[in-house]
C-alpha cells in the first residue's frame, strides 16, 4: 500500500487488508506500506486513521517508511492511493515485470470496475488524502478502502479457486 507521507491511506489500507486476511486461508497476503515521500518517517499513523481502523475492529501497528525500490523485488501487487503516487512509482520501475505490479487500489471497488485506471475518468478512483481534515474525511476513506479491499480479496480468492 502506497500513499504520500504513509501516514493515513496506506497504514489504513494495509490495517484493513490485513485484518480481513487473518479471515481467509487462501492466497496468504504479507501487507506493508509506505510512502513516496520520507517527510513522516519513522512517524507512527494518523491519530485519526488509527481511531477509524481500530472503531472498525482492526488491530495493526505502523511506523511510517518511505518506499524502496526494493519492494519491486520483495512484493506481487503495488497498490497506490492515487495517480500521483502512482506516477512517482511508475517512474521509480525498471522493467514492465514492476510496471505490471503497480495499481491504483481503488480498481479493485467493484463498483468503479467500468473505470479506466489510465482515462479521462481515473481521478474518481483516487482515495483521497484526508490529512488536515476531521474523522468524519478519515471515515469516508474508510469506506472506500475497506470497498477496495473487499473486492481485492473476492479477486485473488476467486483466482485461487480456479487455479487450484
Amino acid at each position: 500500500m502506497v500513499c504520500h507521507g504513509n501516514i493515513c491511506r496506506s497504514p489504513m489500507a494495509a490495517a484493513i487488508l490485513h485484518g480481513k486476511s487473518l479471515e481467509i486461508s487462501s492466497p496468504n497476503f504479507v501487507v506493508t506500506s509506505s510512502g513516496t515521500s520520507a517527510i513522516h518517517k519513522g512517524e507512527e499513523a494518523n491519530v485519526l486513521s488509527q481511531k477509524t481502523w481500530e472503531k472498525h475492529g482492526y488491530q495493526y501497528r505502523h511506523r511510517s517508511q518511505p518506499f524502496s525500490t526494493q519492494s519491486f523485488l520483495d512484493t506481487d501487487l503495488i497498490l497506490v492511493a492515487d495517480q500521483t503516487n502512482r506516477a512517482m512509482i511508475l517512474a521509480a520501475t525498471t522493467n514492465t515485470a514492476d510496471r505490471a505490479k503497480v495499481f491504483m487500489l481503488r480498481e479493485f471497488d467493484p463498483s468503479l470496475a467500468h473505470i479506466d485506471s489510465y482515462g479521462k475518468e481515473a481521478g474518481e478512483l483516487a482515495v483521497p488524502d484526508p490529512w488536515g481534515f476531521g474523522i468524519e474525511a478519515f471515515e469516508e476513506v474508510y469506506i472506500q478502502i475497506e470497498q477496495a479491499v473487499n473486492g481485492l480479496i473476492s479477486y485473488f480468492t476467486n483466482t485461487v479457486r480456479k487455479v487450484g
